[in-house]
């Protein structure tokens, strides 16, 4: 280990160095070279021999050295006297040639001077300031030269491309003008296109006005004849609504009038012959036959009616009379609804009510085979009630305003004279008017009796 030098010699040794002293920074390129020689001679140092800045760098590679701790080497290498001998010692070891024509104050012509300069900077012979400023300016030369050399080469290359552009721009300019004429040849031909078209647009554009207003009087000629058309049309089919109105009147009349007195004239005509029938069969007449004794007047027998039924000897409130009076040739029961099952069953609900009468009235009809109609009181209901009617029963609602009083009255002129019609219903005015009309009224009771029979 190379002791650091100490009293006379160091302050010799630094009075020596403080003779020269250089009037500016290094040049980068000596710099570079020295922190280089630095960064070798690191390695070969002990902990001790090294600044305590720089200790920490120890372990790291001579690259390493000298990317991170350039800065630090160079100014412990200005600073520090004593490591700055210990690198100039090592220097002369590793290149000793260098070294000792440097002391001889005649550096080799062949080196570089960037080595030279770096060298004379770490060794510190006599003139190094001269030798680093003549070596830095020697670098700035060749880097100049270098530049210029450079520069040289990208301004001729900069030249070949200026004239193959220019080149280029010759011929693209020609190229533009060629496509400008052809271009200009184009849009000439297009002007004459356009207005070739404009003239042919106006010449449609007069032909179209003059179609529009053709076609707008035709419009209105249209539309004058349409609403006349629309108009007779209307009155046509007003009057021919009214024509059709009448005549749906006319055989609504005709047929209604016609069914009636048909169905009156059939319904009598029917009973006439089943009362004839039932009357044969009751007084075991023989077959008709002509004799002379057919051709002497006498006395008929009558026609068995609910009033005869009603002589023989059987009481008011007997179902058998029921029996009888349905037992009749095309015998009509008409039946007071309301009135009987409130009589019957009045605290149950009206619609249960209904269906009990229907069930036993469509019972008594299977058995008796007689025409059988029941009347109910529509007057208060709010809409039509829904309902089946069993076979063999005709169920009737009243009309709003009217009761099932009137409808049965109703019902019994609408018979024909002479059918026997019986009629349910405990109710004196309705029983009053019935007989009036030549029906039979029974009491509720008696229906009442014949249904629980059953």
């Amino acid at each position: 280990m190379v002791a650091e030098p100490t009293g006379e010699d160091g302050e010799a040794e630094e009075a020596s160095e403080g003779a020269e002293v250089l009037d500016g920074p290094l040049p980068e390129g000596v710099r570079r070279r020295v922190i280089a020689i630095v960064a070798d001679a690191f390695g070969s140092l002990t902990v001790a021999e090294l600044p305590p800045q720089l200790r920490q760098y120890v372990r790291f590679t001579p690259n390493r050295r000298a990317k991170f701790a350039g800065s630090a080497m160079a100014a412990a290498l200005e600073t520090h006297p004593p490591f700055r001998t210990r690198i100039a010692e090592r220097l002369r070891e590793a290149q000793p040639e260098l070294a000792s024509a440097l002391a001889a104050g005649t550096p080799p012509r062949a080196a570089d001077p960037l080595d030279v300069a770096a060298a004379a900077y770490v060794l510190r012979p006599a003139g190094w300031v001269e030798l680093v400023a003549v070596a830095g300016e020697e670098a700035r030369q060749a880097e100049a030269g270098r530049a210029g050399a450079e520069a040289q080469r990208e301004l001729r290359k900069l030249r070949a491309e200026l004239s193959e552009a220019r080149a280029a721009a010759r011929d693209e300019a020609e190229r533009a003008r060629t496509e400008l004429e052809s271009g200009r040849k184009e849009a000439d031909a297009l002007q004459r296109k356009l207005r070739s078209a404009v003239s042919d647009i106006r010449r449609g554009q007069a032909a179209l006005r003059k179609v529009e207003a053709e076609l707008e009087s035709l419009r209105a000629a249209s539309a004058a004849e349409k609403a006349a058309a629309e108009s007779e049309a209307r009155r046509l089919k007003s009057r021919l609504a009214e024509a059709e109105s009448a005549l749906e009147v006319s055989r609504r009349a005709a047929r209604e009038g016609r069914s009636v007195a048909d169905m009156r004239l059939r319904l009598l005509l029917d009973t006439m012959l089943e009362t004839a029938q039932g009357l044969r069969r009751e007084l075991a007449l023989p077959p008709a036959s002509t004799r002379p004794a057919d051709t002497v007047e006498a006395v008929e027998p009558g026609r068995l009616t609910p009033k005869d039924v009603a002589n023989r000897a059987l009481a008011e409130t007997d179902p058998a009379l029921l029996d009888q009076l349905l037992a009749l040739p095309r015998a009509h029961l008409v039946v007071d609804g309301y009135n009987v099952t409130k009589t019957g069953y009045p605290t149950m609900p009206l619609e249960k009510q209904r269906l009990r009468l229907l069930g036993g009235l469509a019972g008594l009809a299977a058995q008796t085979g007689a025409e059988m109609t029941c009347v109910f009181d529509g007057a208060e209901l709010a809409a039509p009630v829904l309902l089946a009617p069993p076979r063999g029963v005709r169920v009737l609602f009243s009309k709003p305003g009217q009761t099932a009083d009137e409808l049965i009255r109703r019902l019994v002129r609408a018979e024909p004279p002479g059918r026997p019609v019986v009629v349910v219903s405990t109710d004196r005015e309705v029983a009053d008017g019935v007989a009036r009309a030549g029906a039979r009224p029974v009491a509720s009771s008696l229906l009442l009796k014949r249904l629980a029979r059953s």
